[in-house]
């Protein structure tokens, strides 16, 4: 427990401390919201309700004496802070803080309108934040000037040039390879098995590593044995492999364009030397999610070295490390992301020229989730009720569930519903934290920098931008996307 003045804080002459009552705010909306903080010992929850008109606002009123205290929030299970009040790590791990004099205090007569709000006052970003969070006072939403925006670019700019791929290397790891005349079949169930979304492939007879396998590869091939005029059949798929399917249907190394047709391309790779924005650039460019980092000691580029997978999410790691002690010196980072030109966002009413938002309710078949992800050229697509709330995802990554067993050759993509497709591969989500990790959420007013640190963690790639309560999906904010906002 820390220490404080509260105890030097007495009413004139009755020498009992001294309280006032104080309102304390959690405007990030949830289902059930407690309060506990040192000025009542950490000893109880205390119930907070909704405002009235603003649900998504939570409010306690809290007897306090004059001092320093540090308090906390208990929403829907788990341990939050205040990310725009003032916060610091206690002993109860990371803590909201506050000054409270005792010269402003609660009028029964006067109301909750009269009420002091906790820092609210003296910090005008928190009380916009609050009203940007609420869809009120759209006006008042602060927005980025040009000048922090070229100074917050250059300075990521510099890092990032100034920094290899040597630095994306983990301390221990695997790296999970395939040879080229491995069965086409079997290359998925590994993926599957692995939990592993791409791999790079290997070409024993060149010497060298020739293209990359995906989940796209297999979201055509299924697409190829629905389609009747096909000459590829369950039964071929058996015995084709890689190599063959990559020279006989000219996909395997290719780029798909909106119409589903395939673009020829050769193999996207990293040397460990390159810079960080050399290799950030690439995956933009090449519109890829991971590119092979491979070494080779000798000139003519022979007994290549596979050192690593090099991805957004790592280098954007690389950044939040490097800079979170020294975040002001990016002024954009404090920024709310519905202020700044990033991400994909649901179109407002009479809004024309922005791109709209693919999202599925749970009864759409399989098939048309297959194709809204090539043809929008996404990665995920959010699968909503019929209010337009987050129920869940579907991602290329999940067709892989699909090896497991050989259930493709069980199903039809047509008939099958989103919701069965997602069930057959909840085995491969079973804990907790890949759960997390598969449908991670913001708001439209949470900062760039808490946005860009939950997008570090590994195994995150997008966040889904909900209305607080409803869980309204609003839009989505991508790896791609906060690295196009940042190279410019």
């Amino acid at each position: 427990m820390f220490a404080s003045g509260m105890d030097a804080a007495r009413d004139g002459g009755g020498g009992e401390a001294r309280t006032v009552l104080m309102r304390f705010m959690w405007p990030h909306g949830g289902r059930s919201v407690f309060l506990t903080g040192s000025f009542d010992r950490w000893a109880r929850l205390v119930p907070m309700s909704p405002m009235e008109g603003r649900p998504t606002v939570f409010q306690a009123i809290c007897s306090v004496t004059p001092g320093y205290h540090q308090y906390k929030f208990f929403v829907d299970g788990e341990w939050r802070h205040d990310d725009h009040q003032p916060y610091s790590t206690s002993e109860y791990g990371i803590v909201n803080t506050g000054l409270f004099t005792g010269e402003a205090s609660y009028n029964p007569v006067s109301g909750p309108a009269e009420m002091p709000l906790v820092c609210m006052e003296m910090d005008n970003d928190f009380q916009r934040a609050v009203q940007v969070s609420d869809g009120m006072v759209s006006d008042v939403i602060p927005r980025v000037s040009e000048a922090d925006l070229q100074v917050s670019r250059h300075r990521v700019s510099v890092f990032l040039s100034t920094h290899t791929a040597y630095e994306l290397l983990p301390k221990s790891g695997k790296v999970v390879a395939l040879d080229v005349d491995l069965p086409i079949k079997q290359a998925f169930h590994v993926l599957h098995e692995q939990g592993i979304s791409v791999a790079p492939l290997w070409d024993f007879n060149q010497g060298q590593f020739v293209g990359m396998l995906s989940a796209l590869d297999f979201i055509l091939i299924l697409r190829e044995l629905g389609n009747h005029g096909s000459n590829l059949t369950e039964e071929e798929l058996d015995t084709h492999t890689i190599s063959a399917w990559k020279e006989g249907k000219a996909y395997l190394n290719r780029q798909i364009d909106g119409q589903g047709r395939p673009l020829a391309r050769h193999l996207i790779q990293a040397g460990p030397f390159d810079n960080l924005k050399e290799i950030a650039l690439r995956i933009l460019q090449n519109e890829v999610a991971t590119i092979p980092v491979i070494h080779s000691s000798s000139e003519d580029g022979s007994f290549p070295q596979l050192l690593h997978l090099a991805s957004l999410c790592g280098i954007l790691k690389c950044i939040c490390r490097y800079f979170r002690h020294c975040s002001a010196t990016l002024p954009i980072l404090e920024m709310p992301i519905c202020s700044i030109p990033v991400g994909t966002w649901v179109p407002k009413i009479g809004e024309s020229g922005r791109r709209p938002l693919a999202m599925l309710r749970p009864s759409a078949s399989l098939s048309s989730a297959l194709n809204l992800l090539i043809q929008a050229q996404v990665s995920c697509i959010p699968v909503v009720d019929d209010n337009d709330s987050l129920l869940d995802i579907y991602c290329r990554s999940d067709i892989t569930a699909l090896a497991k067993d050989r259930i493709y050759t069980h199903i039809n993509i047509n008939e099958m519903t989103i919701h069965q497709a997602l069930q057959l591969g909840q085995d491969a989500y079973s804990s907790y934290e890949l759960r997390s990790q598969r449908c991670q959420m913001c708001l439209r007013s949470d900062t760039l920098h808490k946005v860009m640190e939950r997008l570090a963690n590994p195994g995150v790639r997008r966040l889904i931008i909900v209305e607080a309560g409803s869980k309204r999906v609003e839009g989505i904010i991508t790896l791609s996307d906060i690295f196009k906002f940042l190279l410019g």
